[in-house]
């Protein structure tokens, strides 16, 4: 799944450099390529994200489970999200934290795998639900109707195909359709990017297109449609508003007395 860490000990009098940079990109112990300051600033920052995320979605959770008026079908859109970023929080951003810390990457292969998978998984299901929220509004916007235990039906229908989608394109990589890896300094892991075979960018060009460019197409076309519609509201709203100032000018004229 990963690429072994290769071997150094035959590099001796061969290519050495070559070798180590082969060895930085398929273990994931080696040192961080970022300096001392640079994994410090590196480890503020993600420790303000963590903390700020963990805070921001568990107050989401916690005020829509006490507050029963808030347990509207958009909002359980809006709770999907907070859960895959709270898990983002809890279960990817730690590891990643403390890698920065000690300058290198701590919980070995395994578990540089499940932080590349984890993390694409949650944000794959945070962008799709981004996408079913825009087409919910735009459907909403579209068709009125009163709410009803359908609405809440159609929401958990796009919240489960959300996750399974999300599984869909991020699964394929822990049994062989590319790989997860290290990147960057290699304090972190993703899907591995660097490849050239054709197995990998493939894969790549397969999630840019379908867990992108496809979600961003949709947010794109569902909020275009909405802001014509809201303009041509306005705009019906504005000729009204003009005509019944124009007609009461009128008949407050005729109502005048005339002077003789």
């Amino acid at each position: 799944m990963i690429v072994s860490n290769v071997s150094l000990s035959g590099c001796a009098g061969v290519n050495g450099a070559v070798c180590a940079a082969e060895g930085h990109q398929a273990g994931g112990s080696d040192r961080s390529t970022l300096t001392p300051t640079g994994n410090l600033v590196v480890s503020v920052f993600l420790g303000f994200i963590g903390t700020f995320g963990l805070v921001n979605n568990l107050l989401v959770l916690v005020l829509f489970c006490r507050y029963k008026m808030l347990r509207s079908p958009i909002n359980l859109l809006l709770v999907n999200i907070s859960i895959s970023d709270l898990l983002v929080c809890v279960l990817g951003t730690p590891f990643s934290f403390a890698a920065s810390t000690q300058g290198r990457w701590l919980i070995g292969e395994a578990g540089c795998v499940w932080y590349g998978f984890a993390n694409s998984l949650f944000g794959v299901v945070s962008l799709i639900s981004l996408a079913v929220l825009s087409f919910e509004r735009y459907s909403t916007m579209m068709t009125p109707t009163e709410a009803d235990p359908s609405n809440y039906c159609k929401v958990c229908l796009g919240i489960t195909l959300s996750w399974v989608y999300s599984l869909v394109w991020t699964v394929p990589p822990l049994f062989g359709w590319s790989s997860y890896g290290p990147e960057g300094p290699g304090t972190t892991c993703s899907v591995n990017w660097t490849a050239k075979t054709t197995n990998s960018i493939s894969y790549i060009i397969c999630l840019f297109v379908f867990c992108l460019i496809v979600p961003f197409l949709v947010i794109v076309f569902c909020y275009g449609k909405l802001l014509c519609a809201i303009r041509q509201t306005q705009s019906a709203a504005l000729l009204c508003n003009t005509y019944r100032f124009m007609g009461g000018g009128g008949a407050a004229k005729e109502q005048l007395p005339q002077k003789h």
